[in-house]
């Protein structure tokens, strides 16, 4: 076990690069140069505010940091954030990181920690936009009167994390520097939706949800299409990328359960009901459901609809 790697209750800050996927892809010169910049700039303001890069987790432009104090993971996730925006990237748009902090309890085992401070620090960091700093509510009490000159903390109010069963109260740090901002944050109730609750977590297969996601946001794609052979998990996948993708779609996403349909002529119905669309007296439904669709932001997920084509 490395000696500098911090025990008991400990914060952690998880980072990563919103839109990394597409990047990648457009630019991978100029994402060379850019990421490793970005883990220069990360792990030289990590050091100088006494914490520990553990390693990366999740992607590899993603970064898993521990501290013995809250306050300096604030601290260091306040520099980070004001040295990521003011550096002249190589690319089109500047590289958007977002950040969460959590404190808790976690295992240390074999140079990693493990447990659910972990996981909830994840999820916090999957419900935030890039350039935003997000912070639990422990994390926020423990750093109120230790905060970076000219900062602030701003109640996001209390949000139900996925996979995680108590709601937590959900803070951004503010700063002059930094965009203030943002969408709502990706949880599963700060957007319309009607998507089932997981009650399992979904393992693996994070390049398939990140490259479904990447073909989905697209400019110019309305329909993407899952294939594959019966119980490979495609309605799954598609319930992990469409949650995923809440922040996304303005006006909601919703899941239409067709395996029991056997009548075409229900379709429309079908999806009317799903999203709380009504018939309107003396009109086709399905022009009802064109009407409310046309001017809005939405994403339909249909799933078995091979035998109502």
């Amino acid at each position: 076990m490395p000696p500098d790697l911090p025990v008991g209750t400990v914060t952690f800050l998880f980072t990563d690069v919103e839109g990394s996927t597409r990047l990648w892809e457009q630019h991978p010169e100029a994402m060379r140069q850019a990421t490793a910049r970005h883990d220069e700039l990360i792990d030289r303001l990590v050091a100088r505010h006494a914490g520990v890069v553990v390693k990366p987790r999740g992607e590899g432009d993603s970064r898993f940091v521990v501290f013995a104090r809250a306050s300096d993971a604030l601290a260091a996730a306040c520099a980070i954030q004001r040295a990521l925006r003011a550096e002249p990237w190589p690319l089109p748009e500047p590289l958007a990181v977002r950040m969460a902090l959590h404190t808790g309890e976690a295992d240390l085992r074999d140079g990693d920690y493990y447990g659910s401070a972990v996981n909830r620090c994840a999820r916090l960091r999957a419900a935030a936009h890039g350039g935003q700093i997000v912070l639990s509510g422990v994390t926020a009490s423990l750093t109120r009167e230790r905060i970076p000159m000219g900062a602030a903390l701003r109640s996001l109010g209390t949000y139900q994390l996925r996979d995680v069963p108590e709601p937590e109260q959900i803070h951004q740090l503010v700063h002059p520097d930094l965009r203030t901002g943002f969408p709502p944050l990706r949880t599963p109730n700060a957007l319309p939706h009607n998507l089932p609750l997981q009650l399992t977590s979904f393992v693996g297969r994070e390049q398939e949800v990140a490259d479904a996601r990447y073909e989905l946001l697209r400019k110019g794609v309305r329909l993407l299409t899952l294939a594959g052979p019966a119980g490979t998990g495609k309605t799954r996948l598609a319930l992990q990328v469409a949650e995923d993708a809440l922040a996304e779609f303005a006006n909601g996403v919703f899941f239409v359960a067709l395996a029991r349909l056997s009548e075409p002529d229900l379709l429309a119905s079908t999806i009317g009901e799903a999203m709380g669309v009504r018939e309107v007296p003396g009109q086709p439904l399905l022009h009802t459901l064109r009407d409310a669709l046309q001017a809005k932001e939405v994403l339909l997920v249909l799933d078995n609809f091979e035998h109502v084509m």
